[in-house]
């Protein structure tokens, strides 16, 4: 979600430059949009990814386009970059309930309170200076999935607990 800007060297005139969704997906996926092998691509690097961060880095690169873009840039520029972080997941977590609840037909408030849990773990792993590279593949995909049902299993508590 965070990153729009192209990395390119300091020196580049092209440092400052927004990219494209296109230029972010092949970045991100390292295949063009759309190409065979994209998703077998994102799984690879997203579970493979060094940090909590770097996981969101890769995961769906297409909707992490528009979050950062549209969410997080704009409330970085009005709040803290972490509060930013974690208000951005919540929103994405509300447009999964969203059309949860359009499918069903009933509220369904699950996707909210575990993607909140997810951005404060992009937190806590950055401020613990999470760093999985030296881990084997297996061994950061492992803590990946580990991650992401602690904090799905937070937020089933957090439903039970409100009653939805």
């Amino acid at each position: 979600m965070i990153g729009l800007t192209s990395s390119e060297p300091v020196n580049s005139p092209t440092r400052s430059r927004k990219l494209t969704l296109s230029e972010y997906v092949r970045r991100r996926n390292g295949v063009p949009f759309g190409a065979k092998g994209a998703l077998g691509n994102m799984m690879q690097r997203s579970l493979g990814a060094r940090s909590f961060a770097g996981f969101w880095r890769y995961w769906n690169p297409i909707f992490g386009y528009g979050l950062g873009r549209y969410v997080f840039v704009p409330l970085k520029s009005v709040t803290p970059p972490a509060l930013a972080l974690v208000v951005t997941f919540v929103v994405c977590g509300a447009l999964h309930d969203l059309v949860t609840m359009l499918v069903r037909g009933s509220a369904a408030f699950l996707f909210t309170p575990w993607f909140f849990f997810l951005g404060v773990g992009v937190l806590l792993g950055g401020a613990v200076g999470m760093d999985l590279s030296g881990r084997p593949w297996f061994v950061r995909a492992a803590v990946h999935l580990a991650y992401l049902s602690i904090c799905l299993l937070l937020a089933v508590m957090v439903n039970s607990y409100a009653g939805l």
